[in-house]
């Protein structure tokens, strides 16, 4: 297991930032590993950001030696979505079985969690959001079939879309952790538009089912400041509170989204209209 760290940065801070130094500090890469467990740690809230691609023998993780806890979760909660092929994750001995699009949910407490692949050929990717969390909440697995689903956009626009609620109070409860996942209709390429700020939660983006030639170019910072970063497959941006987001891509593709913060009101945001950009 690694765990790198990112410290983060304000606004102020990002009118300096070449190219190369935005990306250190908010795109995360290599996330996805064959064979190994990796974590991004970020001090924009604390979020964990996690990757594991294993093969048919476990990775197993859980130690909170990198935090300073005597487990990961010690303090902590986590979602785990499975972007790619059938795979399980064992939860202190509880097996849970994802197909694609499935997310895990494993309250506090959680001790010992061993991920592994069905197939070789088609491993499970298994994307981890970890934050630190206040209550005791059981594990859930939740099925796409039961996540909430949500239509927005419109095709006229390029930005038809379909958002599918998983670990949020209408589906599956948490402490603070959001996650769900979104896809684009054919023939749109805009998420998250018109944009908007939620100062009160901050967000991370992992872009997955994008080929590999293909780029989505993800907008953030200030409204009247923006800066933007080419992202690839499986690529992750973290979008801290005081910052829009929202990109378009050159293909399909689709996006797990997890936010964290004071609240879990999905609609506490404050809408930026499109001639307030710069």
């Amino acid at each position: 297991m690694t765990m790198k760290v990112l410290y983060g940065a304000g606004p102020d801070d990002i009118k300096t930032f070449d190219t190369a130094r935005l990306r250190k500090e908010f795109l995360v890469e290599d996330l996805f590993r064959p064979g190994e467990v990796s974590f991004t740690y970020t001090h924009v809230d604390r979020l964990i950001l996690g990757g594991a691609v294993p093969g048919l023998t476990a990775l197993t993780f859980g130690s909170g030696e990198e935090i300073g806890t005597p487990y990961l979760l010690s303090a902590r909660e986590m979602g785990i979505a499975n972007l790619g092929g059938t795979g399980t994750i064992t939860v202190d001995g509880q097996n849970f079985e994802l197909e694609n699009r499935d997310i895990l949910y494993i309250g506090r407490g959680a001790q010992k969690i061993s991920v592994a692949s069905h197939s070789a050929e088609t491993p499970a990717r298994f994307y981890m959001n970890s934050v630190p969390a206040g209550a005791d909440i059981p594990h859930r697995l939740i099925k796409r079939a039961e996540s909430k689903p949500l239509d927005l956009g419109e095709a006229k626009r390029s930005n038809k879309r379909n958002l599918r609620m998983y670990i949020h109070p209408q589906v599956a409860p948490s402490c603070l952790l959001l996650m769900g996942i979104t896809d684009l209709a054919e023939g749109s390429v805009w998420n998250t538009m018109p944009p908007h700020l939620h100062e009160r939660r901050m967000e991370a983006y992992c872009y997955f089912d994008l080929a590999p030639e293909e780029r989505v170019i993800h907008l953030m910072g200030r409204p009247d400041e923006t800066r933007h970063l080419l992202v690839k497959d499986l690529d992750a941006v973290l979008s801290p509170a005081w910052s829009i987001h929202m990109g378009a891509g050159t293909d399909a593709y689709a996006f797990v989204w997890g936010m964290t913060g004071e609240n879990q009101e999905y609609n506490d945001v404050a809408p930026v209209a499109l001639s307030e950009l710069r």
